[in-house]
């Protein structure tokens, strides 16, 4: 592996940070990053599984390095910690069966379909569920869309596409072209089927409008499942959350009287209507424990010298899937080595960074969040939870899942165009000589899908930005193989593990640049806008009086 370092002084200070420079030089390290997402991402850490012993080896290891940088305990009553307390579901004996007149086809935990819950209960129980195809399960009366059309769904269960309206046909620009919108979301699926009453929701998968394939769906969702502690969980989750395979679902289609393809077109038009499967039945049966448990956030903080009321964010979540159903070969652990031990080791070496330097103007918030991979509910508690207000964070920078394969010759930013933030990151990023490249895939809806979107909604401008689709070495073909290769074969699987071969310079770059980022802003009196087109915009907006 190459273990070179990126000298940070090569670019001017006075171009970047206004009115200051740095007092020493300050050199983003490949080999501490390697060390550490090594380190995180080894055995001996489980997986970085939520509430589990894996985890306070994580958080102890995380506060050690904030410490060992020089920088404060930025949690609760004066230690690194937020506690967040979560309800944990874990399903057994999961088992069931789909039915046409005498035609039945059982269906077996995470092979045709996965079946989870995220609703207080011992068991899940549905016998003979009608099923009613409701096309991209959307009501959205902004973009005057309402797949449900007013048709009673209580007690039903909801077969539903994956994605949004346009996926298929962008040019109808209903749902904004390709780009994925919240509604195309899973957890937005699930949302929705609740305020429905329905009993249950089964998302019929296809790789290319999830972005990823069958073995993320059946690993992540074979894992136990967490939730916030919800005061009325009965009205806003469904007994029944699943995924079933495309030829299952057409199989079930073709039962019932029904073309799955040709539904799966009407459904792209307002017009569509809900479509009871006749005669088609489901039988879905598990056992659920469920507990209250306790996880934590990790906050580190620099205190600003002049406005330290006045905060930037970093942000990272250092949980994975745990330790799992072991693979062909044994290995049952998910490592998360790229997802997001790179991401960790990323904010652990700017936090040294920072804590090297003179002290910035404004503070410097460090969070590795908590249960991302449950729904980004890390996040999500201290956006409901802040430690330091909201109306007074400037700007966040998140980190999920780096570039291990060598520098590029641009920048990826996903959703750009939603804020100012954007014209920063293509300034910096062409003085390392880099151009930009938004977010290549939104059709994934990567913006939606990381520990951002929390403070994003409550107003925060929030980047997310990471590697480029042009690698220095191989050029345009070679990245794509490699972000194929790794979705395809490693993301969410126990094969992401660190590799000795990795070469961690375009690491390096990423963060040398957020780094830059971040002091800019926390050496300015700047408060960077959401685009006058964002649906951000109006949360910030609510709060102008509290930023001078």
């Amino acid at each position: 592996m190459r273990r070179s370092t990126l000298l940070l002084s090569s670019l001017s200070a006075a171009v970047l940070i206004s009115g200051a420079a740095l007092a020493q030089e300050f050199q983003i390290s490949e080999a501490r990053m390697n060390e550490d997402t090594r380190i995180l991402a080894s055995d001996e850490f489980e997986g970085r599984g939520v509430a589990t012993p894996g985890e306070q080896r994580t958080i102890e290891y995380i506060a050690q390095q904030f410490a060992a940088a020089g920088l404060q305990p930025g949690g609760v009553d004066g230690t690194w910690y937020q506690p967040v307390t979560l309800r944990r579901f874990e399903t057994s004996n999961a088992s069931g069966a789909l039915s046409v007149g005498d035609w039945t086809l059982p269906l077996h935990q995470g092979e045709e379909a996965v079946f989870s819950t995220r609703r207080p209960a011992e068991h899940v129980h549905l016998e003979d569920a009608e099923l009613v195809f409701v096309g991209y399960g959307i009501n959205a009366p902004e973009r005057d869309w309402n797949d449900f059309k007013g048709m009673d769904l209580r007690g039903k269960v909801l077969v539903v596409l994956v994605n949004d309206a346009d996926f298929e046909e962008p040019e109808l620009d209903t749902f904004g072209g390709r780009a994925m919108t919240y509604y195309g979301r899973w957890t937005y699926k699930y949302e929705e089927a609740a305020r429905q009453g329905a009993a249950g929701v089964l998302i019929v998968h296809e790789t290319a409008p999830a972005s990823y394939g069958w073995n993320t769906v059946r690993n992540s969702w074979s894992q136990p499942q967490f939730d916030i502690v919800r005061a009325n969980p009965e009205a806003e989750r469904i007994p029944l959350e699943g995924w079933i395979q495309l030829d299952v679902a057409r199989q079930l289609f073709q039962r019932a009287g029904l073309d799955f393809d040709a539904l799966k077109a009407q459904a792209r038009s307002r017009d569509f209507r809900p479509v009871t499967l006749e005669g088609a039945q489901l039988d879905a049966m598990m056992d659920v424990s469920t507990e209250t448990v306790e996880t934590r956030n990790v906050v580190a903080r620099l205190e600003g010298s002049t406005h330290p009321e006045e905060s930037i964010l970093y942000m990272a979540h250092w949980d994975h899937l745990g330790v799992g159903e072991p693979d062909a070969d044994g290995d049952a652990i998910f490592n998360g080595a790229v997802d997001n031990a790179t991401g960790i080791a990323t904010l652990l070496e700017i936090a040294r960074a920072f804590a090297a330097g003179p002290r910035p103007e404004r503070s410097i918030v460090f969070l590795a969040l908590t249960a991302e991979e449950s729904g980004l509910l890390g996040a999500e508690y201290y956006g409901a939870n802040p430690l330091y207000p909201l109306e007074t964070t400037v700007a966040g920078i998140n980190m999920d899942a780096m570039g291990v394969w060598g520098p590029t010759r641009d920048l990826s930013v996903i959703g750009w165009g939603q804020s100012d933030l954007d014209q920063r990151l293509e300034r910096l990023a062409a003085s390392q000589d880099r151009t930009i490249s938004p977010d290549s895939t939104p059709e994934a809806g990567f913006f939606f899908r990381s520990d951002h979107f929390p403070m994003a909604k409550r107003g925060v401008p929030m980047a997310y930005a990471g590697s480029g689709d042009v690698l220095v070495e191989g050029g345009r073909e070679a990245a794509a193989a490699a972000s194929a290769a790794y979705t395809r074969d490693r993301y969410h699987q126990v094969n992401d593990e660190w590799s000795p071969d990795w070469n961690l310079g375009g690491m390096a770059q990423d963060a040398e640049l957020f780094w830059r980022m971040g002091l800019e802003l926390a050496n300015s009196r700047d408060w960077p806008r959401w685009a006058a087109t964002s649906e951000f915009g109006p949360a910030r907006t609510a709060s102008d009086d509290r930023r001078r």
